[in-house]
């Protein structure tokens, strides 16, 4: 195997590319737990202002 010269190193390509699988589904996993999020506090906003939540009895 030879030694590169500086130009030739400057001229790869390759290596890691910033889309890639797990970022795509880090992305997917995010976006599901902010619809979750927004789901439940709707329900939630819904259920209070309709007066049909249960109370909590002690």
């Amino acid at each position: 195997m030879r030694e590169l010269k500086d130009n030739e190193l400057m001229s790869i390509d390759g290596g890691a590319n910033w889309l890639t699988a797990s970022f795509l589904n880090s992305i997917a996993r995010i976006l599901s737990t902010i619809m979750d999020v927004g789901k439940s506090l709707g329900s939630s906003i819904r259920r209070i202002s309709d007066g049909s939540y249960c109370t909590v009895k002690i």
